[in-house]
């Protein structure tokens, strides 16, 4: 229900764009070309099919005269606790994305987590907090994942570091389980994951988690993560880099099948480690 009435609240706020937007005499495209985003974006605003970024909204506002509503609406709708405040907005991009390229040096993503695995990671960066956070948390992140099964899933690419296939996240099982859970992704052609080996040596992007995303009308945005903050770029020149950083990730890592292998391999360690114990 909560989701219901999010959305509906979106619309209301593209509603409220289209409304000032045409009595303002502007088109889509004009709009756009005064925020620095495409006509089309536009478009999927008043739809709300696509959220704005919050610079976006605050243009909006200066363009329209709408006295900060825009604004408003989204620190209002854009803040769901779920999420770290610099994350949410990705959340949003992820539902209209047409293909996601994630680097992890040691964490298996979001997108790829199980249940188990979820609140392990949940639990040890929060060890005070109580069980209703910790669900809702992995509750948040499987929901996110289930975008990897919707008919319209965007393609899912995904580098992994050997790093975050040997750590026990949650123990020996829940890591057997969570290998597992990629595997099958793997096989039923939902996700293309490639791993870095440990031979490997030195790569592109040691300092930290990547994702590239892509989408049918927009360009395309770099995310970046630390421990504690997030940064979302959209710079053309910046996004390049990026993408460059990922081309030469890909280019260390095993092939798909190679992957597979070393991703059971490594699932059947941990098996073996639980029987042994």
């Amino acid at each position: 229900m909560a989701n219901v009435s999010r959305q509906t609240a979106w619309e209301y706020f593209g509603e409220e764009l289209k409304r000032l937007r045409e009595a303002a005499d502007l088109t889509q495209a004009e709009l756009g070309v005064r925020v620095f985003v495409s006509g089309g974006y536009i478009g999927q605003f008043e739809q709300a099919i696509r959220k704005p970024q919050l610079d976006v909204a605050q243009r909006i506002d200066e363009v329209l005269q709408s006295d900060g509503i825009f604004e408003r609406m989204w620190r209002k709708l854009i803040n769901d606790s779920r999420y770290a405040e610099y994350f949410a907005h990705v959340v949003d991009l992820e539902r209209t994305a047409t293909k996601i390229c994630e680097f992890a040096p040691t964490v298996v993503p979001g997108l790829l987590q199980t249940a188990e695995y979820a609140q392990a990671v949940t639990i040890a960066a929060n060890p005070f907090v109580t069980d209703e956070y910790v669900d809702e948390k992995v509750s948040a992140r499987l929901e996110r994942a289930g975008i990897l099964k919707d008919a319209t899933r965007p393609e899912y690419w995904a580098v992994l570091h050997e790093s975050a296939l040997r750590i026990p996240v949650g123990g020996q099982a829940a890591m057997a389980g969570q290998l597992d859970h990629i595997a099958g992704l793997m096989r039923d052609r939902m996700a293309m994951v490639m791993v870095i080996p440990f031979a490997a040596g030195a790569h592109a992007s040691m300092l930290g988690d990547l994702r590239l995303m892509e989408f049918d009308d927009a360009p395309p945005t770099a995310y970046t993560e630390t421990s504690f903050s997030g940064t979302l770029l959209d710079d053309p020149a910046v996004v390049k880099r990026a993408r460059r950083a990922y081309d030469l990730i890909r280019a260390v890592a095993l092939s798909p099948e190679a992957s597979l292998t070393l991703i059971e391999s490594a699932a059947e360690d941990f098996r073996r480690c639980t029987r042994t114990t």
